[in-house]
């Protein structure tokens, strides 16, 4: 090892870097959801061991044996799954804004990004939400394509025979 602390493939310091990072660019939920998860199996498996040592401790063997078995499995399952459902919400949530942010870098538009740095992107641009509302766009240029390709769902072109 190099001296370098990794939780769950994501180095200590990477993990603390977004952590307090504060213009807010980097998500640092996914790189954390690991081990928030991990600790959530931990305290519902400390929870469910202290149920069970309190139903016995009660001196009634009959709900001790019904939080073992019954009550304190269906417990920790449920919670487990509402916190893996969660986590996952979350996660997803946020792949989805990554992967957006990187089709519009990748189509030439600019990112989320240059609306925190003051700049006006997207369909919020004030300067619009006062244009006529006859006023029509200007249409986008056209795209050139190579000679012979078939836009999709246009009737295909009869062949010209050249004699």
């Amino acid at each position: 090892m190099h001296g370098t602390v990794t939780f769950a493939g994501t180095t200590l310091g990477a993990i603390l870097k977004n952590l307090f990072d504060l213009s807010f660019t980097r998500f640092v939920s996914p790189s954390i959801a690991k081990i928030v998860y991990i600790l959530i199996m931990i305290a519902l498996g400390v929870m469910y061991l202290g149920f069970v040592i309190a139903a016995f401790a009660s001196r009634n063997a009959v709900l001790g044996v019904l939080v073992l078995l019954v009550i304190g499995p269906l417990f920790v399952i449920i919670y487990l799954a509402l916190a893996r459902i969660g986590l996952e919400s979350l996660v997803a949530g946020i792949r989805t804004a990554e992967n957006t942010a990187e089709l519009v870098r990748l189509q030439g538009g600019s990112p989320p990004s240059g609306a925190q740095a003051g700049l006006q992107t997207g369909p919020n641009n004030p300067a619009a939400w006062n244009a006529p509302a006859n006023q029509h766009p200007v249409p986008p240029q056209t795209q050139q394509y190579p000679a012979g390709y078939q836009m999709p769902g246009e009737p295909p072109t009869p062949p010209t025979h050249h004699g």
